[in-house]
Order: C-alpha cells, then structure tokens, then sequence
C-alpha cells in the first residue's frame, strides 16, 4: 500500500511540499499520478515553487494574432464558454480557453475573482504552459492530453495555490489538440460536479469544430441506442469522397475502437457497411440503420450529407463527367449540389469553380461572386425554387476567406411567424413560454466570422425587416427578451424567388433593407435557361451511383435536352432518382420506361412539353431576359437560345 493510502491527503500534500521546498527528492506515491509527473516536470523546467513566474506575456497585437490564428477555436468556443459561465455565475470563478501552446486566449467570470485572478496573470495573453507556470490544470492536461484537475496546493507555485482549476482538451477532428477549456475559481469553492461539466464542454466544442471541418461530407452518427443519436454522446464519423474516414471525434474513437492515427482507414474496414449503402440510406431519410463494428458491437447509424471532404483524390477523377452531391444536407428543400468539373475546375479550383458545367449565364454569376467573396459586400441572389441558390450561396462561402467559419443557411419562409424572431437573434433565459431555461444564441451570433445565408427574405415579416436592417447597421444584436448587445461579424447572403423591387413598391419590404442586402445581385439561372442541362444531368448521375456508368439513352437524352423542367434542378435529381432505382442489375442506359409515368408523358408529348415550358416562361423575370440580352451583345437569337425560348417570344416578352 503507498504513502497516498496510509495518509490522509491533506497529510500527504504537506509532506510532499516540504519535499519540494527543501529541495528534497519527491517520495513517490505521496501525490496522484498525474500531479506527481507534472511537479517532476516543473522541476525539470527550473522553477523553484516560491519564485515568482516569469513567462511571457503578450501585447494586445500579438494576442489578436494569436486568436485569429485559432478563430475556428474562438468562434465555436465562445458560445459554449458563455454557457458555462451562466452555469457557474456567482460561484467566483472564470472560465478559459488557451490555445495549444498555453496561452490564454479569452476568459469569461464574476468580476471579484477576475481582479484577483489578474494578480497571477490568469488573463488573455498569459502563458500558462507547464514550463512557465509549473503544474496547473490548462498546461497539465496539454501535456497529459487528458482532462485535469489541479487543487489547492498541488498547484507548483506557491502563488497559485488559492486556486482550484479543472481542464480538459480540445481535439480537433483530425485528430490534434488545438487548445484546453478551463474552469478557475477559489479553492474554497471546488465543486465535485466541474470536472464533468468541464469535459462535456469540450466535446460540445469538439463537435461544432467536426461540424464546421466537414460539414459538407458524408456525416455517420453513431451510439449503441438509437435514442443516443443527437446527443452529445454520439460519434461522429466523416467519410471522404474514396470511402475512407477523414474525421472522428472522441466518442466514436471509442465506440469504433480506433485512435486518430488509423484516420485513412476504409469505412468497411470499421463498419459492416459501405459507402455506397450508406448513399442510398441518406437519400430513403438518413436511418437509423443498425450496424455492427468490426469488433462485434451493435451500434445505430444516422447518415447525412454527401458531398466529399478532405479526398486526398477528386471524386471527378474517376467519371468523365464528374461526381456529384444528389442533394444538400439542408434538407428537401435543396436543390442538387454540383462539385467540381474536371474540364473547368482548373479556373480557381473553389467551390464555385465546381458548380461551372459550361452555361455562359452561370459561369458569368460565378465570376462575378469569386470577385466579390471576401469583400464586405451583402450578395442577393435570385432564382426559382429548386434552381440551387442555397448550393450557390455555400460555395460563395466555400471559396471565400470565410470557408472554415459556419455557414448559417435560415429559411425565412419555412419558419412560423412567431419563431423566426427567436431563431434569429436568439432570446434570454425565460423570454417566452417554452422557451429553454438558459435562453439561445440565435443564428445570426451561430455565423459569427462566418456566412450567414437568408433563403427566401421576400417572406421576412415587416417587422423583423427592421431588426434585421439595425443588426446590419450597428452589427451587433440583442436577444429577444432583453440583454447585452453582442457585436458580430459575418458576411451576409440573402436569396429570394421574389422580384423585390415591386416587394418594394408593394410596400410589403422595406426599401432601406432591400439596399443594403442589394450590394450586387446575382441570378441563378432556371435549369430550362441553361444550355449545360445534359451536363448536369452527367453529374447528378454520376452522384447518385459513382463508378456506374450510367447514362441517358439518345431519346430520353433529347428529351431532357428540350423539356421545361418546371421543378428546376430538384425535379431532374429526383426523375433521375427514381430511374436509377428502377434499373434492372448491370443496366446502365436510362429509357422511356425508367421515368416516372408523368415525366415521361409530359417529354414524350410536344404539346405537353410546350405546355409546360410556356407556363414556366411567365415566372421568367424582365430583368433575366434583358440582362441576358446583353451578355450576348443584343444578339436577340442567341439570348433566346440561353433563354430556351423562341426569338419571337423574346421580343413579345420584352415589347411587354
């Protein structure tokens, strides 16, 4: 039995300090494991426990460098340490967020214990790294890699030993520890709890950085219960576009039975499931499906998204006509996502590079938005449903300085009325009934550093138009309810299907707004309008069943070519779907009798197909047409042929 379970703990600290501060060598077994390693470090590093630190600490430029350097930290950290400080407030303790090397980068707490805390330089701009502090919670878990709790005199320093402090990590998804989240307070007032109020903080971070790195690729939610699902104790799992793991967080390390260094690995080679199973499970709901571990243990799988992250090989390599994402992880109302060409992604290489299948129209609105992302100018794009606006949007952000921010997609249309003031700007603690007890950041503060992406504005209720025009304004919000005003920073894109210039004259939205969302207005152009129509259709196939070779037979091709397409971009992924489904095994031409009866009827029938390219042309806008016009220089038969009208008709519709 050692010393530490003969003694009491009080008796054992005592008797390792005097060890300590003669000079004497440390009995082994007196202090915990991990205390013990970290003093033998201290020592190592020089320092003596009664001399006063001397580590660095930072300027306010250098700092702000510091925490630009790890803005995907600070953005994703911030909203979770404002929850621990709600938790904690009153208790005379502060919450911290270091960096990998030690230094502070932020702290939140209750003002007695912040002057206090200051004395010991516990502030922004502090290293608080073992060889500069000797044994303490944030720079002995980064040595430990491992959560950490440092009372009381098993601090090194004798200066810090009014402390009582609990850290734990913060592993990035690819496996490195990018910084430790901290809760200091006075030793008199330690709480059992903290420690795993400390670590639930970190995975909670943890998770947002897993969101943000690979929020477009195919996302695996993994727990032993389907209940356990969307909560913060499921595994996250990234799959890249060749079917091999690109990201994890710490539960599904766990539940996998991996460590990050098998990152690389074959999904198949963890999971009795495969990429492509798990394809056709997000576009039937996303699951649960149940599954087992190459270990044998019995999990439960939600999968969602499927556009490719972090391949180290374009899925594009392996089709002549490229890889594509069938739909957005947004949700329905999502038009395809369209990744990157092999014929044009040379041109930038981003995300908006990706969505130039050839239409002059569209590669024009990419051009424009490339020259404007990054810039502090608000970008409005036009569009029907279903013509891939939001897709448009993303890959604005994607390409853009913002890529590794969030990307904040709000459907102003699909919200009630009374909920979307809540969802926006967030609300206090108990500012209307049914709200949750600790009151929600809103999603406009969720964009911080990022896009924050407003389908459908045309719908925004009158009086939300003013709150959303002052928050662009002043850049700064105030939760429903009352409460500080919190200053953000965000890139903003706004989108409607709506001609908001007569919303205007209507009086049905606010002019001062529709300005200052109007800092350049982009179209998305209807898939009727494109001339890269077969080209798509390449891409959502080769999405919906990679390697295949699938293509459209010459009529059903010549039909797709000249068909008015009235459901845009997400009716050609859902007729395409439905035709792949039906495909009898080792098919790979597309036929009549693959469609869906209605489609097929309606391309199948001239009269039909006019029909329903003539309804859609009046949802054509006057401002598409003339801007069309221009791009071909007046040449009226060429702007009709984009338009995918008749020149005749063009003239009619201009002539009004």
């Amino acid at each position: 039995m050692d010393l530490a379970k003969r003694q009491a703990p009080g008796q054992a600290l005592r008797q390792a300090r005097a060890c300590l501060e003669r000079g004497q060598v440390l009995p082994s077994g007196l202090l915990h494991p991990v205390v013990e390693r970290s003093w033998r470090r201290s020592q190592g590093a020089g320092l003596a426990p009664w001399r006063m630190a001397q580590a660095p600490h930072l300027a306010a430029p250098l700092l702000r460098e510091a925490q630009d350097r790890r803005r995907d930290l600070v953005t994703r950290a911030r909203p979770v340490m404002e929850y621990l400080h709600a938790q904690t407030r009153g208790s005379g303790s502060m919450v911290i967020l270091a960096d990998e090397r030690g230094l502070l980068l932020e702290t939140l707490g209750d003002a007695d214990f912040l002057s206090r805390a200051e004395r010991v330089a516990l502030m922004p701009g502090a290293s608080w790294h073992e060889n500069h502090r000797g044994t303490n919670a944030i720079g002995t878990a980064l040595a430990e890699s491992a959560a950490v709790s440092v009372h009381g005199g098993e601090h090194f320093l004798d200066q810090n030993s009014f402390l009582t402090c609990t850290a734990a990590p913060v592993v990035a998804p690819d496996g490195h520890l990018v910084g430790v989240l901290d809760i200091s307070g006075h030793h008199r007032s330690r709480h059992p709890h903290t420690a795993g109020l400390v670590s639930a903080a970190a995975h909670m971070i943890e998770n947002r950085l897993f969101e943000v790195r690979h929020g477009t690729a195919l996302r695996l939610h993994l727990h032993p219960q389907p209940d356990g699902i969307g909560t913060l104790a499921e595994g996250l799992v990234a799959v890249d576009g060749d079917g091999r793991i690109c990201g994890v967080n710490r539960a599904a390390l766990a539940l996998l039975g991996l460590t990050h260094t098998r990152l690389g690995e074959r999904l198949e080679a963890v999971l009795d499931t495969t990429t492509a199973c798990l394809m056709d499970l997000v576009r039937q709901g996303g699951g649960p499906l149940a599954v087992q571990t190459a270990a044998g243990q019995a999990l439960f799988l939600r999968a969602e998204g499927l556009a490719p992250s972090g391949s180290s090989s374009s899925p594009s390599s392996s089709s002549s006509s490229g890889a594509s994402s069938p739909a957005s992880s947004s949700g329905a109302g999502t038009a395809p996502a369209v990744v990157r060409s092999p014929r044009r992604a040379g041109a930038a290489g981003d995300a908006l590079a990706a969505l130039d299948s050839g239409d002059p129209q569209m590669a024009q609105a990419i051009d424009r938005a490339r020259r404007v992302a990054g810039k502090d100018i608000a970008l409005l794009v036009m569009g029907e449903s279903g013509s891939g606006k939001e897709v448009f949007a993303r890959a604005v952000h994607d390409s853009s300085p913002r890529a590794k921010a969030p990307f904040v997609a709000v459907n102003c249309a699909a919200l009630p009325e009374h909920l979307i003031e809540a969802e926006l700007f967030g609300y206090a603690p108990g500012a209307f009934t049914g709200a949750r007890r600790d009151g929600a950041p809103g999603r406009i503060r969720q964009a911080q550093g990022g896009t924050l992406f407003l389908d459908e504005i045309g719908d925004m209720p009158a009086g939300l138009q003013t709150r959303l025009l002052r928050v662009l304004q002043d850049r700064q919000v105030v939760p429903l309810g009352g409460g500080k005003a919190v200053a953000v920073d965000f890139a903003l894109i706004a989108a409607t299907h709506q001609p908001l210039k007569q919303a205007v004259a209507d009086g049905r939205f606010r002019a001062d707004l529709y300005y200052r969302l109007n800092g350049l207005t982009l179209t998305v152009p209807p898939l009727r309008a494109r001339s890269d129509r077969l080209a798509l259709a390449g891409r959502v196939l080769a999405g919906l069943a990679p390697d295949s070779g699938i293509t459209l037979s010459d009529p059903v091709a010549a039909a797709f070519d000249r068909y008015g397409w009235p459901g845009n971009l997400r009716q050609m992924a859902n007729v395409l779907r439905t035709a792949v489904a039906l495909l009898d095994p080792g098919d790979t031409r597309i036929h009549w009798h693959h469609l869906p009866d209605d489609v097929a009827e309606e391309m199948r029938s001239p009269d039909a197909a006019h029909t329903a390219a003539d309804g859609d042309l009046r949802s054509l806008s006057l401002d598409l047409m003339e801007r069309t016009v221009a791009a071909c220089g007046g040449n009226m038969s060429r702007a009709a042929q984009r338009l995918g009208i008749s020149r005749n008709t063009l003239y009619r519709r201009l002539r009004g």
